[in-house]
């Protein structure tokens, strides 16, 4: 795990140094409607670069927090009107099986906004949050209240974590 932490930072930590809030910003974006890019590991790096200075931590925390709310935004709105058909037609470009979406899509029906929020924290939800959310036609106004309580939350722990317990993360930067 060592080896990919240190070949993630590798391959990620050029763009956001020259490109700073922005870089971070697109990448949780993308990220947040079912992209497979690396944001947890950007958001890290990013605070992780500003407790070095390379970064301000307050352009950094918002434009996650943006991403975030507007990526999964945006993955509703993709779902809202491209439904389930959508899903199962490009599901597999994402690794998402038709079984895997229907378990998926079970638990939305279960947890509602409340797995919203907790999804935020988990791989593979985290992406297709929106996506699933929308699709179910989660009312509109359930969907931005949840999911912006856990991007917040999100936000708080991946960003200000690493920025203020940096020391616990000395390993990962090669």
């Amino acid at each position: 795990m060592l080896g990919t932490l240190h070949e993630g930072w590798a391959l990620i930590e050029p763009y956001i140094v020259s490109y700073g809030a922005i870089a971070i910003f697109f990448m949780i974006y993308f990220e947040s409607f079912g992209a497979p890019v690396p944001g947890e590991t950007g958001v890290i790096a990013a605070a992780l670069l500003a407790t070095k200075g390379e970064l301000s931590i307050v352009p950094v925390y918002f434009a996650v927090l943006a991403g975030a709310i507007l990526g999964d935004s945006t993955g509703y709105v993709i779902g809202r009107f491209g439904g389930r058909a959508l899903l199962r037609k490009f599901g597999p470009y994402i690794k998402l099986t038709p079984d895997k979406l229907s378990e998926i899509e079970n638990k939305f029906r279960k947890g509602g906004p409340w797995l919203v929020v907790i999804a935020r924290f988990l791989p593979v939800m985290r992406q297709l949050n929106g996506l699933i959310a929308g699709s179910l036609a989660m009312p509109w106004h359930h969907f931005l209240m949840a999911q912006g309580t856990g991007a917040v939350l999100w936000t708080s722990v991946y960003c200000l974590g690493p920025y203020f317990f940096s020391e616990f993360f000395h390993h990962i930067r090669p």
